[in-house]
């Protein structure tokens, strides 16, 4: 069960070419933002590109229960009418924030430092994760949490009435946790400073900077130095959301081991601190051109040219990479699997706290499917069987995670017999269109 509706099994068999266009929906991180900072902004946010999904809409609904007016005019064309930097009214009913990790810790840093109570709850995955992560540095801020043992789901956040500003550095590199702390310390006096070890995600920074607030970074010997002065007057923006990445590997990594597909996937970005993953595909020999590279509301984007490629060899990914490629893993391990010789992954011990454990996830379909792999705590190996050469044949489980029963989904496009999930509804929360878009290609994937 997803805790959006009934489980859907799903199957995908060997297909052939896959051809054309993956038109991919609006990033997920670039899209919580949005709606987050325009509801925190005074007038009117224009949003265009918006992703659709379960998790981002569970995010909309969550500002419109704080008090800002939250409008959809057409396809990923949104408006928000934002209440300013503390000016979040209560809400009169539980926070539900779905599937989404971002959402929820996001929400709970803009509310934090404001003296209004609010409780957050989620699906089944959302009430596993940890929130501690988040609730520690948020009651240096002089805000209260109290959740379920292990500070889990459902929780109560009290704002802080008197907010203090802070000095963070992150134990954890984690873009969650560092826009949490930015985000409460939009409405706390002074400066308030998050350090991080390992670049994360910028998003947070990027569109703080684009709204108005006055922020700077800073290399030290500490690490990325991040200082917020407090308590601005955000301006409202139009946002344009560029493709999200996370979802564009799907299709680039499915038409990479499917004999003879030439696909075009326009718009995707290509900023830094999410470009893990195909810098790893290009090390490993994948066909990939990155053509009409530009800017598109404040992110570097470009058009991925795919095509398949049967010479592919398995490498030691830099653990040094994971954050830039921490959702991009999953997907990885399948093409890991058609590609010739080991493809280590080592410093991804987070993934084991994502919607799911996702390293044990994928070790045991994969295993299921007649895979070698190899893991503990902080890696996960593959064993690669070459082009056409992963046996199949298994159902896989999901535990909830849209991104383990996308890759499964892929996996079966080139496997010798179907691979099918236990449960596909998942999938709604990141990449709502998905099966219409990979058909669309020409892929081999059913319902039921």
């Amino acid at each position: 069960m997803s805790g959006h509706g009934e489980a859907q099994p799903m199957k995908s068999r060997k297909s052939g070419p896959l051809q054309g266009v993956a038109e991919v929906p609006g990033d997920k991180s670039i899209s919580h933002r949005s709606l987050i900072f325009g509801a925190m902004a005074v007038g009117e946010t224009k949003i265009s590109g918006l992703l659709e999904g379960q998790d981002v809409l569970d995010t909309a609904k969550a500002m419109r229960a704080f008090g800002a007016t939250v409008t959809r005019h057409g396809q990923g064309i949104w408006t928000v009418n934002g209440v300013g930097v503390g000016g979040f009214r209560e809400p009169e009913d539980v926070i539900d924030c779905g599937n989404s990790g971002t959402g929820v810790r996001l929400i709970m840093g803009t509310m934090a430092t404001t003296p209004i109570t609010a409780t957050f709850t989620g699906d089944a995955s959302l009430r596993k994760r940890p929130m501690g992560r988040v609730t520690d540095p948020l009651s240096l801020f002089g805000a209260r949490a109290y959740g379920r043992q292990g500070g889990r789901l459902p929780m109560t956040v009290v704002g802080a009435a008197n907010p203090v500003p802070v000095r963070y550095a992150l134990p954890v590199a984690s873009a969650q946790v560092k826009s949490a702390v930015l985000l409460a310390g939009l409405n706390a006096p002074g400066e308030t400073v998050v350090i991080e070890r390992e670049p994360t995600r910028d998003h947070s920074e990027r569109m703080l900077v684009g709204f108005g607030a006055k922020l700077r970074v800073e290399k030290t010997a500490e690490g990325q130095v991040i200082t917020l002065t407090g308590q601005p007057e955000l301006r409202p923006q139009s946002v344009a959301v560029p493709r999200d990445p996370s979802s564009a590997a799907f299709p680039v990594c499915a038409a990479l081991i499917v004999e003879g597909s030439d696909i075009l996937v326009p718009g995707v970005s290509q900023n830094a601190t999410r470009n893990g993953l195909y810098l790893t595909l290009v090390e490993m020999g994948a066909d990939i051109a990155f053509q009409n590279p530009r800017e598109e509301g404040g992110e570097p984007v470009a058009d991925l040219r795919v095509r398949f490629s049967g010479d592919m060899k398995g490498i030691e990914v830099p653990p040094e990479r994971a954050p830039s490629m921490i959702d991009e893993y999953p997907v990885l391990s399948v093409v890991a699997a058609y590609a010739t010789g080991r493809t280590v992954m080592r410093g991804v011990k987070e993934l084991r706290v994502k919607e799911s454990d996702r390293i044990d996830a994928m070790a045991r379909g994969l295993e299921a499917c007649g895979v070698r792999v190899e893991e503990d705590e902080d890696t996960l190996i593959v064993h690669g069987m070459g082009p056409g050469g992963v046996p199949g044949g298994a159902t896989c489980a999901t535990h909830i995670d849209h991104r383990i029963a996308m890759s499964f989904l892929v996996c079966g496009l080139a496997a010798k017999a179907p691979v099918a999930v236990d449960d596909g509804s998942p999938i709604q929360t990141s990449f709502p269109v998905f099966e219409e878009l990979m058909r669309g290609l020409g892929a081999e994937i059913e319902r039921g």
